[in-house]
């Protein structure tokens, strides 16, 4: 059962449900930066990758590589928050046979929404609360510190009501760069990051990343509150994205830090469709 415990990572700590025996494909998840991608051999997520965006021709190989199989290229089954990466990457991997499936355009993401428009919401924000309860079967508040901070709460009966949208760290201090004459560019890693007994940032780039840290947490913690007063008790809290260790590791309140979160959510809906469609050729004449 997802939460209560230490924080787990990848497929510990979740509770598998009666899962779809699924045929081996890739499961690919293109996001701003960076593409994770992972095989599923025996209805089972393999250890994923992670390769930079930033040079799609080495991605496209990694996934060619990946995908490839005595029996032929395998099928890929592909979400995007970044669709001229993703078009690529998918054209790179349907020149080497592998037959490509992307959500929405192909096949939806099976989850029921109380949002005003469903079309503007990103990919990996449904398929991490997708994720996220299908593992725990209860309502959660999902966290995914990438590029954007996202902070979303799917309630007890699988339903995503949305949340909010911040500056990922990256971004904040890039801005901070850019936007003043002496502050310096500065990485969020465990050197430039005070201690949690290191209450001061003693360098310039440690004041900063200080400050856009505690921003992010500061905001999770507000949101985890507001969530749990509307839902009247407190969610189980995952955590994902690139940050997400980083800012969360020694959280009281963050459960789960799952880095592969969205290809699980990815699964969870493959198992979904593929019932769906099963049940459907059980209830023709």
């Amino acid at each position: 059962m997802l939460g209560g415990g230490r924080k787990g990572a990848g497929e510990e700590g979740f509770t598998r449900y009666a899962p779809c025996m699924l045929a081996p494909m890739l499961v690919v998840s293109v996001g701003n930066t960076r593409t994770r991608f992972a095989r599923v051999e025996e209805g089972k997520l393999e250890p994923s990758r992670v390769v930079e965006n930033a040079d799609l021709a080495a991605a496209g190989a990694a996934l060619v590589d990946a995908a490839a199989a005595e029996s032929g290229a395998l099928p890929a089954l592909m979400a995007s928050v970044n669709d001229a990466a993703a078009d690529k990457l998918e054209r790179l991997l349907e020149s080497s046979g592998s037959r490509v499936t992307r959500f929405v355009r192909d096949v939806p993401i099976p989850i029921q929404t109380t949002l005003e428009d469903e079309s503007t919401v990103g990919q990996d924000r449904l398929l991490d609360a997708l994720g996220a309860f299908g593992r725990s079967q209860q309502a959660c508040v999902v966290v995914d510190a990438g590029t954007a901070v996202t902070v979303d709460f799917v309630d007890g009966q699988g339903i995503f009501h949305g949340g909010a949208i911040s500056p990922g760290t990256a971004m904040m201090l890039r801005a901070m760069h850019e936007q003043t004459a002496a502050l310096p560019q500065v990485q969020l890693s465990p050197e430039t990051l005070p201690g949690d007994d290191a209450p001061f940032g003693k360098t310039t780039a440690q004041a900063m990343a200080l400050g856009v840290a505690t921003a992010v947490r500061g905001l999770v913690h507000t949101l985890i509150d507001r969530y749990a007063e509307f839902y009247g008790a407190y969610p189980r809290v995952v955590a994902t994205g690139g940050d997400a260790a980083l800012l969360f590791e020694h959280d009281d309140l963050v459960e789960h830090i799952v880095p592969d979160l969205t290809l699980v959510g990815m699964v969870a809906a493959a198992e979904a469709i593929e019932r769906a469609d099963e049940e459907d050729e059980d209830d023709e004449p």
